[in-house]
């Protein structure tokens, strides 16, 4: 601990603040400030522990100097709200008096360390630092760890925004190509997926199955029994077909009582079969039992490109709605 002067030069702050602005890696940084923490204090092991919402308790997020023992002791006393950790985290103000958890004869100091959310400061754990033996610290040497422990914080709601970020980014693309009825495939997502499919089939000269399904009477359920119980069978189909293709498949709906299933290979209509079949053996929702049609298409019998493939496709269920609900019908046009 030192008697260092304001404004003198100072390598351990100078350095924690190096490490959190140039930092890449969230838990190297951790480290390198806790580092600094210690060289600062003079101290023996230094812990960061942080407010992990799922658990609702406060977890080691970094260390030096602590073993697995030593860490869960410190969430032990933490959790029990009594020790300098606990209140440094919860009453949001510096204890340099504490106890080890681990050593009785070394003396725990701990620092809080908040955030600021919408200008109001929000304390989400705590800097515990630990020296042998009786000890205090110098007030300057104080104000240079509470410092550190203002950068966890920095450190700590940046990687929080980094993170939220990268959730958020990962649920717009879901968003984008999905469907936010039944979390299939949406339409967009389809016609990139055909066009690869074909693209593929075609390189390979391998076949290619095209399915359009539509849920039989689907305008006159809506009517009868409202759109809630409509919107309950669109996705008892998709969880149906979903349930049934192959890793291989794609599955996606476009419009309101349609869906398309792309499947490679020679196995297509029996997929479809069975989809057919399984939809038709589900129980009814409430009083209203429901099927589906098919129609199918497969390349290159029936198109070689992806235009000509859909409209095969959908002129087959056409000729499967006119035979009758839960019907399967070949480009052709004959029931199959």
């Amino acid at each position: 601990m030192s008697d260092r002067l304001p404004g003198a030069s100072d390598p351990a702050m100078n350095a924690a603040i190096h490490a959190l602005a140039r930092g890449t890696d969230p838990d190297a940084t951790l480290r390198e400030l806790l580092g600094g923490a210690l060289a600062v204090a003079g101290a023996a092991r230094a812990a960061a522990l942080l407010w992990d919402g799922p658990a609702q308790a406060l977890r080691v997020a970094g260390a030096v100097g602590l073993d697995e023992r030593a860490a869960e002791a410190y969430v032990a006393a933490a959790a029990e709200r009594t020790g300098a950790i606990a209140i440094a985290a919860h009453d949001r103000r510096p204890v340099l008096d504490g106890t080890d958890p681990v050593d009785a004869d070394a003396v725990l100091w701990a620092w809080p360390i908040v955030v600021s959310d919408g200008g109001v400061e929000e304390p989400i754990g705590a800097l515990a630092l630990s020296r042998p033996g009786p000890a205090t610290i110098q007030p300057l040497d104080a104000d240079r760890v509470a410092a550190i422990a203002d950068l966890i914080g920095i450190l700590a709601d940046r990687t929080r925004l980094t993170a939220n970020a990268e959730e958020r980014g990962d649920w717009l693309e879901r968003v984008a190509n999905s469907d936010g009825l039944t979390g299939l495939a949406n339409a967009r997502t389809l016609a990139r997926v055909i066009e690869l499919e074909v693209a593929r089939a075609s390189r390979q000269a391998s076949e290619l199955c095209l399915a359009v399904f539509d849920v039989d009477g689907l305008s006159g359920i809506n009517e009868r029994a409202g759109k809630a119980v409509g919107d309950a069978v669109l996705r008892e189909v998709a969880a149906v077909i979903a349930e049934s293709v192959r890793l291989v498949d794609t599955v996606a709906r476009e419009g309101g009582d349609e869906f398309v299933l792309v499947a490679p290979g020679a196995k297509g209509p029996s997929v479809i079969r069975r989809i057919v079949g399984a939809v038709a053996a589900r129980p009814p929702i409430g009083d209203v039992s429901f099927s589906v049609s098919a129609g199918v298409a497969r390349f290159p019998a029936d198109g070689t490109s992806e235009a000509e493939l859909v409209a095969a496709a959908n002129a087959a269920l056409q000729a499967a709605r006119r035979v009758g609900p839960g019907t399967v019908a070949e480009a052709a046009g004959t029931p199959a």
